[in-house]
């Protein structure tokens, strides 16, 4: 597998500058954008671009025009179009080893301080948003003043923006610079800015920016209660506050094709619908290295599909140009044997995650909640399960067995961890089991709980797919005498069910393995194990529950604490390193098969998709292979 680069790294230069043409009559653009322009309808492109756009070394200098063919299964798959188009100030980047980089993106440059507590960033002159408005510090005064420290909107700052319990604060210097500064030193900050740019409430979450000329009319800093209670109603929802947030009808650029954005696209036609739409952003401020703006492709058309047989078919159909989502292992070789009918070729990328079952901690049932917050029950539901089996028949024998601990290639990978509680082992699993106190059996053989009740656990997933996976496990726990009760449920009340604290386990795939420094949060509850444990964490004990006084995951978050405030890198990744070791050590999560070879769907006409990437959330998934330089052999068509 490629190396993923170690966070010191991605911070050491104090400066980075964006490579640029030499002449600025040398662009070129899309010739649906040079009607426009010959119409009245547009400025010339050398009008739409920065004075320096950013360059982005493309594969092969590719042709204009096309449709992207791609699939979504509704509404709630939201983040499969978002990370085709994600951009963030600084954005992992594969270089020609395929080893991940941290370069600029909508910025000319960017400086650190000594004892990185203070980041200078200069955005490019002349960027613009996708309406042509001028993209400057106002904006980034606007997002940070009027909704980063508006409770209205962010009643609770995630600690990785806090660090210390001290929110980030900025400060301006003209029309492009900015600083945003800590209370101490931060050295994971830009390795969590090019993650997770500036946190919600948005959907592509451009760092730093959101569009005052559009949203200050949705924001209480601006319009009054009158306005804002007519917005909302206008939107169909509660409160003016709830036209914000990642859902939000007025800042999720998935449901609004009004809001300006700074990515390649922009929605066209939004869910929900068989066919979502997204059309080129005319002031995109990318060119490739011969001056071509970007992107290459005009549209991207997302068709709507419910069964996985019917994707499969999508594919075998030729109808899908390229795709990784929903891309199954499993069906590895139905892929390969179609490749002539559906005129594709399958590639493949190194995935980051884990397939776990992620107990949770929390669960209102006072009998599961005594167990799952047992190590001994975690460690022999982790041994009492075959993982070479779910490879074989779940993954096409494409993945490895693993726990759930950073990737092969990872600066933080670790041998002992990966395989730590993996060995199937029955024996010990029945042992501990009846160490615990479980040894009341009923006539089919399971377990008892101490109230008489059948030892039950209902496992649920979202993913077709997962099905045979978990009637495998059913198999396996019921050996140990446990009684798993699979469930696929839709994607939306997945979501929910975690959300609500309303599942015993899910079966999930754990992601953020590779730059675990990016977001360490799968690691310290959130959205996962303890959901409702981190909720107090962050919260400060105005939410959620909060654990016992010896829990583990107390000396987890001390030691983000100690990462995020650290004065050297050597100090922040043994602080990390700790908190990574007592995660694996109390074995929160089931991990089961990981490192799995994705295949990738790609047309034979479909160009510059490079192969043998990492997939990872932390790098945004199919974004990092830079979608905005592939395109369409016209010839081909």
């Amino acid at each position: 597998m490629q190396k993923i680069l170690r966070s010191s790294t991605l911070t050491l230069a104090l400066l980075a500058s964006v490579a640029i043409p030499q002449a600025a009559n040398a662009f070129q653009e899309s010739p649906m954008l040079k009607a426009k322009v010959d119409a009245g309808e547009l400025p010339p492109v050398d009008e739409r671009l920065p004075t320096n756009p950013t360059v982005v070394d493309a594969v092969e200098v590719g042709q204009y025009g096309g449709v992207w063919h791609r699939a979504y299964r509704g509404p709630g798959d939201r983040w499969g179009p978002t990370k085709l188009l994600e951009e963030r100030a600084l954005k992992y980047v594969p270089d020609a080893e395929g080893n991940i980089t941290l370069v600029p993106a909508f910025i000319e440059s960017y400086s650190v301080n000594e004892d990185s507590t203070e980041f200078t960033f200069t955005l490019l002159d002349g960027l613009k948003w996708s309406d042509g408005e001028p993209v400057t510090t106002e904006d980034v005064e606007f997002w940070y003043n009027d909704v980063f420290m508006n409770e209205a909107l962010t009643p609770t700052i995630d600690p990785t923006f806090s660090p210390g319990g001290e929110p980030m604060k900025l400060s301006v210097k003209d029309d492009r610079t900015f600083t945003v500064s800590f209370a101490q030193p931060y050295v994971y900050f830009l390795n969590i800015l090019a993650k997770d740019s500036t946190g919600e409430p948005s959907l592509d979450r451009p760092s730093f920016l959101f569009p005052k000329h559009y949203l200050s009319q949705y924001n209480d800093h601006y319009a009054s209660a009158d306005e804002l209670a007519k917005a909302a109603e206008e939107f169909g929802v509660q409160r003016w506050s709830d036209l914000w947030g990642s859902k939000g009808p007025v800042t999720s650029w998935w449901q609004n094709p009004d809001l300006p954005v700074i990515t390649a696209w922009k929605i066209e036609t939004p869910a929900p619908g068989n066919v979502v739409s997204m059309v080129r952003n005319p002031y995109y401020w990318a060119v490739d290295q011969e001056g071509n703006q970007l992107p290459y492709i005009d549209r991207i058309e997302h068709r709507l599909f419910e069964a996985i047989d019917a994707f499969n078919l999508m594919i075998v159909q030729g109808q899908i140009d390229m795709q990784m989502r929903y891309v199954n292992s499993s069906d590895f070789t139905f892929y390969k044997e179609n490749e002539d009918k559906g005129n594709y070729h399958v590639g493949t990328w190194k995935s980051a995650n884990v397939w776990s079952f992620v107990p949770n901690l929390n669960v209102q049932d006072e009998e599961l909640n005594k167990l799952f917050s047992n190590k001994d029950f975690r460690h022999a539901l982790s041994v009492g399960i075959d993982r070479e089996t779910i490879n074989e028949l779940g993954f096409a024998g494409l993945g490895e067995a693993r726990s759930v601990s950073p990737i092969s290639g990872s600066p933080y990978f670790n041998a002992d961890w990966e395989t730590h509680w993996t060995e199937y082992d029955p024996d010990l699993a029945n042992e501990l089991l009846d160490q615990i106190g479980l040894t009341e059996r009923d006539d089919d053989d399971f377990r008892l709980l101490p109230n008489g009740k059948r030892l039950q656990i209902v496992v649920e997933a979202y993913q077709d797919f997962a099905a045979p996976i978990l009637e495998i496990a059913a198999d396996y726990y019921s050996d140990i005498g446990i009684e798993l009760l699979p469930r696929i449920i839709d994607r939306t009340q997945w979501d929910d069910n975690r959300d609500n604290n309303n599942f015993q386990i899910q079966y999930t795939p754990v992601d953020r393995l590779s730059v675990v420094s990016a977001d360490p949060r799968n690691f310290m509850g959130n959205d996962s194990y303890a959901q409702q444990y981190y909720a107090w964490y962050e919260t400060d004990g105005e939410a959620g529950i909060e654990p016992p006084a010896d829990s583990a995951i107390r000396d987890i978050w001390a030691d983000w604490e100690k990462a995020s405030v650290a004065g050297s890198m050597e100090e922040a990744d043994a602080a990390l390193n700790n908190l990574i070791g007592t995660f694996v050590d109390e074995g929160y999560v089931i991990g089961l098969v990981g490192e799995v070879s994705i295949p990738v769907i790609v047309k034979n006409d479909f160009m510059n998709v490079r192969n043998g990437l990492v997939e990872d959330d932390v790098t945004r998934g199919v974004g990092l292979g830079q979608t905005q330089q592939f395109w369409i052999d016209q010839s081909q068509q």
